[in-house]
């Protein structure tokens, strides 16, 4: 068997200064446009997928019977029976029109405690996963479960915990505990190959490889991996092959390959036999001219060129790529003669040559660069991905970080940035590897310099990345980034696209603007999260935003401190957009919107009046762009004039007959 580890991913899709002080950075145009999928679409699909191809367990019918019974379920299980899917699948059953789907993740920096009833909001999908935890972490997870239970069930939202397999649970959610066991494996396996597009009755009949590897009890995971090599195994295939020898092939590549390729490097001993041979490697299944003028590019990266031979006399890319055991396929495409031996080639050069994995680095910027119709963006991926994993399969997280960096500085192309994203996907995809790069990215968005164009990368990861699973995470980041990028609002348009997906976001990202010392780009942050649409709609029987205490509160240190500190020309608009919204709203949240903004600007203290006359002033420019009824509009001026009166004690409290009261 294949003892030796390896990190792959097949069709990717996917990134001191140490004082005090703020540190600005301009945001690039390299990165506006992105053919990449939103956070929201990559999250749905993910899940729509895995649940295509999850093979229901047994237990998840009682767990689905619970989770719509209660909003809670437990999942136990011994590790690689499919709990972690299962969740996933379960949650992606309650996905509905409000609420959104993430994981939490307690003890992360900024987190809340599982017992805050501010973590969940209506309608949400709650994932908690202790599948890895250790003791100490699960005991103090637990402690927490019952609140969090409670919660969970008065925002009718879902959680689904995975506990940790052997863990103990308290006689009080021992109800809610549900076994998931390992699914029937062939099915399993016959369920990837269905996904994978091959026809079923091409591996309907029984195979002695297949049945041989099944039964060897082998972890979910590894069962769609061998689905996967089989895949594989076909698109590579001679034509007239068939299911079996696809399955052999599949089985090959399950062979430890390190000795096969130690035993061709001491054979190859020229430079351009092994820079031919880590190309290959790193652009595996590349056209033949990409792979040509890779290899010429690694030679200049690793030493400057020898003297050569006259160019007829060199031999042909045919003659080298039988040297190294490579062919050319259908295409024009280059792939080794043995399935995988791409990935043993690679680890072993990564291994057995430290010195060269600072010039692969570099190589790859270069490669990604090349201006060729066939270095496409899969091609790109595909070579980051590569790389990416043997700097993660090796425990250096801290030089694939770098790299990234790297290729953002100065003045990147998109490819390289696109690079530096993918990099940085690859990290946070890694189980291993993905808590250490969110904690980086934090460090990265909230106190080091940014040079070059690092920070729209960073913009992109969190947006599309982490905010797929961790929305919490996302915006805490997007959160420094915006308010510290100059000269773009890119940033800030994605901490907003993001926060408009949630209530529970729009209330995190007001309350963390609260408790700020609120700067001139904390306050142009305020004045595009006070939204007053979202802050007064409410899509099912709960109360609006604008009706919560914490709320109220948040919106009114914000717009005292936009009324004190910037101009009428600044705030003005938004402020219309407020009596707008109060003029339109047929309930009581159209005159607190009246309230805040008349209490924010009665603690203005000396410049007081000459607020409330600004204010006033809006109103009367409100009504000439109102959207609505001219005479609501004039109404909502004069309840806010008569509001102004009483901060200032010029009027009783009870309203003139004009305004009606309190509207209804």
């Amino acid at each position: 068997m294949n003892q030796h580890s390896s990190t792959r991913i097949e069709n990717p899709q996917g990134f001191v200064h140490t004082g005090t002080g703020d540190i600005h950075f301009n945001v690039g145009p390299q990165l506006q446009e992105s053919d990449k999928p939103s956070f929201r679409r990559l999250a749905e699909d993910q899940l729509v997928r895995l649940r295509r191809v999850l093979v229901a367990p047994p237990g998840m019918g009682d767990a689905r019977a619970l989770l719509a019974d209660t909003g809670t379920v437990i999942l136990d299980g011994a590790p690689g029976s499919g709990r972690t899917s299962t969740a996933r699948v379960l949650l992606r059953e309650h996905h509905g029109d409000s609420g959104v789907f993430h994981e939490l993740l307690p003890g992360e920096e900024d987190g809340l405690h599982l017992h805050d009833p501010a973590l969940v909001e209506n309608g949400d999908q709650l994932l908690l996963d202790m599948s890895a935890a250790d003791g100490q972490q699960w005991n103090t997870a637990r402690a927490d479960l019952s609140a969090l239970r409670n919660t969970v069930q008065e925002q009718h939202a879902h959680l689904v915990v995975v506990m940790p397999h052997g863990g103990t649970l308290d006689p009080d959610l021992q109800h809610y505990r549900i076994e998931i066991k390992p699914p029937n494996r062939l099915d399993v396996f016959r369920q990837h190959l269905r996904m994978h597009g091959i026809p079923h009755e091409q591996y309907a009949q029984s195979d002695s490889i297949v049945t041989e590897f099944l039964n060897e009890n082998r972890p979910m995971q590894e069962v769609a991996d061998f689905a996967d090599l089989v895949r594989r195994a076909r698109e590579s295939a001679q034509p007239g092959e068939h299911f079996a020898q696809w399955c052999e092939t599949a089985r090959g590549a399950l062979n430890d390959y390190r000795k096969d390729v130690a035993e061709k490097v001491a054979t190859l001993s020229e430079a351009p036999q092994r820079a031919l041979l880590i190309v290959v490697a790193t652009l595996h299944g590349a056209h033949a001219d990409v792979i040509h003028k890779a290899t010429q590019l690694l030679l200049r990266t690793v030493g400057p060129p020898s003297e050569e031979a006259p160019l007829l006399q060199h031999k042909d890319l045919a003659q080298r790529l039988e040297e190294i055991s490579a062919t050319v396929g259908s295409g024009g495409k280059v792939r080794y003669t043995k399935l995988d031996y791409d990935s043993a080639v690679l680890t072993h050069f990564w291994d057995h040559m430290p010195d060269l994995r600072p010039h692969l680095g570099a190589w790859a910027a270069d490669v990604v660069e090349l201006n060729h119709p066939h270095v496409d963006p899969p091609a790109r991926d595909g070579l980051v991905t590569r790389l990416a994993g043997e700097y993660l399969r090796t425990g250096r997280g801290d030089n694939l970080a770098s790299l990234a960096e790297q290729w953002s500085s100065g003045a990147a192309s998109r490819s390289r940035l696109e690079a530096a994203v993918q990099a940085l996907t690859c990290a946070l995809n890694d189980p291993a590897h993905a808590r250490e790069f969110r904690e980086r990215i934090y460090q990265w968005c909230a106190y080091r310099q940014l040079r070059g164009e690092f920070a729209q990368v960073l913009v992109r990861v969190c947006a599309d990345v982490i905010a797929a699973s961790h929305p919490d995470q996302a915006l805490l980041r997007l959160y420094y980034l915006a308010r510290r990028e100059r000269g773009s609002a890119r940033a800030l348009q994605a901490l907003c696209d993001l926060a408009a997906i949630s209530r529970r976001l729009r209330r995190r990202l007001l309350d963390r603007l609260a408790r700020s010392h609120l700067s001139l780009p904390d306050l142009d942050i305020f004045l595009r999260a006070c939204e007053p649409v979202q802050l007064t709609d409410s899509p099912d029987t709960t109360r609006a935003l604008v009706e919560e205490k914490g709320v109220q509160r948040s919106l009114t240190i914000g717009w005292h401190a936009v009324l004190a500190e910037l101009p009428r020309a600044t705030w003005g608009p938004h402020a219309e957009s407020w009596l707008h919204r109060a003029a339109l709203d047929t309930g009581h949240r159209g005159e607190v919107l009246l309230d805040l903004l008349v209490n924010a600007a009665e603690q203005c203290e000396e410049s007081r009046g000459e607020v409330f006359a600004a204010l006033y002033a809006s109103a009367r420019q409100a009504e000439r762009t109102a959207p609505g009824s001219l005479a609501r509009s004039i109404e909502t001026t004069e309840l806010l004039l008569h509001k102004i009166n009483v901060a200032q004690g010029l009027e009783p409290a009870t309203p003139p007959a004009s305004t009606g009261g309190t509207r209804s």
